[in-house]
């Protein structure tokens, strides 16, 4: 029997779906801390084996490079976030361990290790695939930056040992997903919030769009903007960690009191981006701040963060607090890594805050959509929201406030993306 394939590789999660004939939908599970997880995280380790004289390395993807990060006596590099390079043209390669990788080729790595997974679970997966996409790249600022974004992405995926390719916006493939649960027609705004883009789309779907053109479904309208929760991540690392790393500090120079440098953070807040601060200016430019600092234990704690490769550790903990400012009104951020001690209380009212700056830029983005498609607010009959920040109250308020509370709709949130692109490979390929 035949299998089709749908791929969702995310800046922060990825899913595989495979699909049958008759459109049921299976999702590949991964072993992360002890149990099952439909998603994948989109992260790379490279480390030496045990033995350093043998010359060789290793890649770790997934939950098996974090496993492997966390208990490495050695650190190697962890690598994150590749999809927010897509449209970047100045990342075109980098070094690891005195070889050469494209971008790409990194990508590559992981679509492997989820088709390999993917296979071992169903069986031989066909050479075809639907994968997904935003509306727009991050950084990408024209329609050739979008286009060299997708032919990167192609080849990646190409490498991974898919020979048939066609691309899919990621809220048209939420909208196949949900499409499954109507029986009756309703004009829908899919809302997809992923790590880096926030992307909008407007269909009609039901039962008679089903019963129509084989596997088309009409888009009234799509936009994006360039943010969602990495950008919600950076404004609590910039908050609650960053003035524990020197933010905001002072030292002297040459009988003058001088900031510690802000740009220093701009890194920091990208936690994906921590290892770009690991240079031996920015080493030496640290050491001769700490040693007259008015607060050096901060500064000493700032290097830490960069030698030890602390940034994912740091997002989990940001993570965490960010969950649970979702279901509670306060909450105690924690980050602990001797000599580090941080603990800074927060209420979802300062988070809000402190993200609002980003709900408005959402919002101006939806009026706009709406705007140039001809459609007012009260006329679309639901709102299916899919990713981690459709959880976020602000998120959601907005969208309540615009369209009606009782119109939200939500399922799958992690995965909705990949099972609809699992649906949209069987009407374009079977």
């Amino acid at each position: 029997m035949p299998r089709f394939v749908g791929l969702d590789f995310g800046t922060t999660n990825s899913a595989i779906s495979v699909a049958a004939p008759d459109g049921t939908v299976r999702l590949a599970t991964f072993q992360e801390d002890g149990r099952l997880s439909e998603t994948f995280r989109s992260i790379l380790y490279f480390f030496h084996p045990l033995d350093r004289d043998s010359g060789g390395r290793f890649v770790a993807a997934g939950p098996a490079a974090i496993e492997s990060y966390l208990k490495a006596d050695i650190r190697g590099r962890l690598i994150q976030s590749l999809k927010s390079f897509l449209a970047t043209r100045s990342f075109s390669q980098t070094v690891l361990y005195k070889s050469f990788y494209k971008l790409e080729d990194l990508i590559g790595l992981i679509i492997r290790e989820l088709k390999s997974v993917a296979e071992n679970q169903f069986g031989s997966l066909e050479a075809s695939v639907v994968v997904g996409r935003p509306v727009r790249f991050l950084g990408a600022q024209n329609r050739e930056d979008d286009e060299f974004a997708i032919d990167r992405l192609k080849r990646a995926v190409l490498q991974a040992g898919f020979q048939e390719i066609y691309f899919e916006h990621e809220p048209v493939a939420a909208a196949y997903r949900y499409e499954q649960e109507l029986d009756h027609d309703e004009l829908v705004l899919i809302a997809d919030f992923g790590g880096g883009t926030s992307d909008f789309s407007l269909l009609h779907l039901g039962p008679s769009v089903r019963n129509g053109k084989q596997g088309e479904r009409e888009i009234l309208g799509t936009d994006g903007v360039a943010i969602a929760g990495n950008d919600f991540d950076s404004k609590l690392i910039r908050h609650l960690v960053a003035p524990e790393l020197g933010l905001g500090g002072q030292y002297l120079s040459h009988k003058k009191l001088l900031p510690v440098p802000s740009s220093l953070f701009k890194e920091l807040e990208r936690w994906h981006y921590l290892s770009f601060l690991k240079t031996k200016q920015t080493m030496d430019m640290l050491n001769r701040i700490k040693l007259e600092a008015l607060e050096p234990q901060k500064i000493e704690n700032l290097i830490h963060v960069i030698n030890e490769d602390l940034g994912f550790k740091l997002y989990r903990s940001i993570e965490h607090t960010k969950v649970e400012l979702s279901e509670t009104q306060t909450n105690i951020f924690k980050f602990v890594d001797s000599p580090i001690r941080i603990e800074n209380g927060v209420t979802r009212s300062e988070f809000e805050s402190w993200i609002g700056p980003y709900i408005g830029e959402m919002s101006s983005c939806i009026d706009r959509l709406l705007e140039k498609s001809h459609i007012h607010a009260t006329d679309v009959d639901s709102v299916f929201m899919t990713g981690g920040s459709s959880f976020v109250p602000a998120v959601r308020n907005l969208f309540a406030a615009k369209f009606g509370a009782s119109k939200l709709k939500g399922g799958g949130e992690l995965t909705s993306v990949a099972e609809g692109l699992g649906l949209r490979a069987v009407s374009l390929f079977s």
